[in-house]
């Protein structure tokens, strides 16, 4: 599947834009991880949880659910999620 990085995590990628495989966005983020070292833990906790910072969108559509099912020509879109005042 097509996964579209932001740009903090591009110093591991040197691409916005890179192909992994996977079932479940769990899946996809270990395979991630296989192929850009350190990838997994700026976007995942040591509890196995989302980064509160971080957004994932299948598609499009916000998920929250590292369960969450995935097919081959899914686009995940990983996302800094900015704050401020």
């Amino acid at each position: 599947m097509k996964v579209l990085i932001c740009g903090p995590l591009l110093s591991y990628t040197k691409r916005r834009a890179v192909e992994a495989d996977g079932a479940t966005l769990s899946a996809c983020l270990a395979d991630l991880d296989r192929r850009f070292p350190g990838l997994r833990f700026r976007v995942i906790d040591e509890q196995d949880r989302m980064r509160p910072h971080m957004r994932f969108f299948v598609n499009g559509r916000q998920t929250f659910d590292l369960a969450h099912k995935l097919r081959a020509g899914d686009t995940l879109q990983i996302v800094q999620a900015l704050s401020g005042g």
